[in-house]
C-alpha cells in the first residue's frame, strides 16, 4: 500500500515550505489539529535530515501564529510518535500539532498523564 502522507492532496495543504507540508486533520473533537510532514519518506523523526529539522521548526512557528489567530488556544500539545508500540500508524515522520483549551474535559492533562497511570506500569 503507498504511503498516504509522501503525495498528500494539495487541498488538504494548509501552509507548506521547501522540506515540509503541514495539513489539517479532520477530527471534530482535537479542532485545528494537524500534522506537519516532511514531504521526503521518513520513517520516524530519528530519521529527519539537518534541512527537514530546521524547516520543520520554522514551519511550526508559522503554523503557530496561523493557530493563535484562527482559534485563539490557551496552549498546545506537540508531539512525535515513533514506532507502532508509541502509536505511530503511518510509518512516514510526522508531527502532532495540537491545540488545546482551558474549557475541555482534559484541560491541564499532557501528553504524558496517560502514559503514567499505574494501569500502564509495566509487569
Amino acid at each position: 500500500m503507498p504511503c498516504p502522507f509522501c503525495d498528500p492532496p494539495t487541498d488538504e495543504i494548509v501552509l507548506e515550505s521547501d522540506f515540509c507540508v503541514f495539513t489539517r486533520i479532520s477530527q471534530p473533537v482535537l479542532v485545528g489539529s494537524g500534522l506537519i510532514i516532511p514531504r521526503s519518506h521518513r520513517e520516524t523523526v530519528f530519521d529527519l535530515a539537518e534541512e527537514e529539522w530546521r524547516d520543520t521548526r520554522e514551519l511550526l512557528g508559522q503554523v503557530k501564529a496561523m493557530l493563535d489567530q484562527q482559534y485563539t488556544p490557551d496552549g498546545y500539545n506537540i508531539g512525535w510518535n515513533c514506532g507502532s508500540v508509541a502509536g505511530q500508524e503511518i510509518h512516514h515522520a510526522h508531527l502532532h500539532v495540537i491545540p488545546r483549551f482551558r474549557d475541555e474535559p482534559f484541560a491541564g492533562r499532557g501528553i504524558r498523564w496517560w502514559l503514567k497511570q499505574d494501569e500502564n506500569r509495566r509487569h
